[in-house]
């Protein structure tokens, strides 16, 4: 990468192949009772109205002097507003496409409507300029939810221009804190004159590792995000990557992290292994961290990227709080299966191919890279006219194997449906459900669901530039 020493903030290409590695948000408190029908999603309250216009804005990107940086913003904002609902609430929102590209919007992590998961040319035809489409979104489940666009073909541009957002979805009871705070995290392929690099159609992005950025913000300013906090209080931190490709980890420094959600779903509550946790396109964690008693202390969340980068420090200042005594964690999710019948599961398998090889050095080798169809899955490119992957009734087990040949970190997600990561040995699973794995490069794992929402849905790539070449396929719930 020629650009290291001129961004220095960019990893190694070492790291970038082997995915290794800002003014405060208003916090927002737990809302009371939601409706009864929260189980189902079919809520009863009059519908939340919300209309998002997409269109052009400038943005500080950098500290200053930089000068402004023109994006595309949902109401002018980077990332767009954090829309709260209540469990069993129903939002209709109306998008309105006042860009130059067609856009949908796709709800990572929403349990929904297969019409409504926002994929334009596959679930819906794309919101075309100057036209506006209504979501009616009715979430099954509470959870932290991302927004970002996702269109057959056209996403990267959208997304790397600044469109994406937080979908809130508030528990009927959610632990006491004393500040609940939405981290999104981009990246941002700047220049020297930080205007946003050509969004070219070029094949180390389509090819390699996606368009990374030059410069990471959180919640849309530069890091770190200062947010002050009273000494002994308790924190939510609802942390979401937004990124087109950047993939990394998450490190925690003077606190000790408890992770409550994984992917929006409630999970049996850990610390983090080594105060680490990775953190590929797509991936959120809800976090409950409790503050130092001593005034001055600082707490902090760092992107492993290059040298490190700050995202958040949260700062002990004012008058000290009692230190909350409530159990740390989430009440399970009963819509979720407590076990997976492998032994009567449907078996398909995902082989991905293709790519550019990487050297010894760790360069990327372009030669004999079809620029059409660079990426391969079971030796096609996702096709929404041809056959499903596989195709099932509703309530059926599935153990989807994935086998990744490539020489990159494969993170894949599964739509409308929250899944068990398995061990090795099929003898087990993981305490958690996911909608997002990230496969090692050269590597085999296996994931177990019931196919319990009927419709067609995608498995998709979460790096955008991959998506965009056809890195995705589709099955199909009878």
């Amino acid at each position: 990468m020629s650009d290291r020493a001129e961004h220095p903030a960019l990893p190694t290409r070492r790291a970038a192949l082997l995915g290794l590695g800002a003014a405060a948000l208003p916090g927002f408190t737990g809302r009371a009772a939601a409706q009864t029908a929260a189980a189902t999603g079919a809520g009863t309250a009059t519908p939340v109205e919300r209309t998002l216009t997409a269109g052009l804005a400038k943005a500080r990107l950098r500290p200053a002097p930089a000068v402004d940086t023109e994006i595309w913003a949902f109401d002018g904002t980077t990332p767009g507003p954090a829309l709260r609902i209540r469990q069993g609430e129903s939002l209709h929102l109306t998008v309105a496409n006042r860009t130059a590209s067609p856009l949908a919007l796709h709800w990572q992590g929403l349990r929904g409507e297969a019409s409504m998961d926002g994929v334009g040319g596959f679930a819906q035809a794309p919101i075309a300029p100057g036209e506006n489409f209504e979501y009616r979104l009715r979430p099954a489940d509470s959870g932290t939810i991302l927004y970002r666009p996702l269109v057959i073909g056209g996403s990267s541009e959208p997304a790397g221009r600044g469109l994406s957002g937080l979908l809130i979805v508030e528990e009927p009871d959610p632990p006491p804190v004393d500040l609940d705070l939405p981290v999104l995290v981009s990246d941002w392929l700047l220049g020297d004159d930080n205007a946003l690099q050509p969004f070219a159609d070029s094949s180390l992005d389509g090819a390699g590792a996606g368009r990374l950025g030059s410069w990471i913000t959180v919640n849309g300013g530069a890091p770190p995000q200062r947010v002050p906090v009273a000494p002994g209080a308790r924190v939510r931190l609802r942390l979401a990557n937004a990124c087109n490709a950047r993939i990394m980890r998450l490190r925690f420094d003077g606190i000790k992290a408890v992770v409550i959600a994984v992917d929006g779903q409630p999970t049996e509550s850990f610390e983090p292994v080594r105060a680490q946790l990775p953190f590929a396109p797509g991936t959120r964690y809800d976090l409950l961290v409790d503050m130092p008693a001593e005034a001055g202390a600082t707490a902090v969340v760092t992107a492993l990227v290059g040298p490190g980068v700050p995202l958040v420090r949260l700062v002990a200042e004012g008058k000290p709080k009692e230190p909350s005594t409530a159990a740390m964690e989430l009440k399970a999710n009963p819509t979720l299966p407590a076990a997976v019948r492998l032994q009567d599961a449907q078996r398909p398998q995902i082989v991905i191919e293709g790519g550019a090889k990487v050297s010894a050095d760790y360069k990327l080798d372009m030669t004999n890279i079809d620029p059409a169809r660079p990426w391969r899955i079971n030796g096609s490119v996702g096709d929404a006219a041809g056959k499903p992957l596989f195709s099932v009734k509703r309530g059926t087990p599935v153990v989807l194997a994935i086998e990744n040949k490539t020489a990159f970190v494969q993170p894949l997600h599964v739509h409308g449906h929250a899944f068990r990561l398995l061990h090795p040995l099929d003898d087990g699973w993981e305490a958690y459900f996911l909608d997002t794995v990230q496969v090692p490069d050269g590597k085999r794992l296996h994931i177990a669901f019931i196919a319990e929402n009927p419709g067609r849905w995608l498995v998709s790539s979460t790096v955008l530039e991959r998506f965009d070449r056809g890195l995705w396929t589709w099955f199909e719930v009878t």
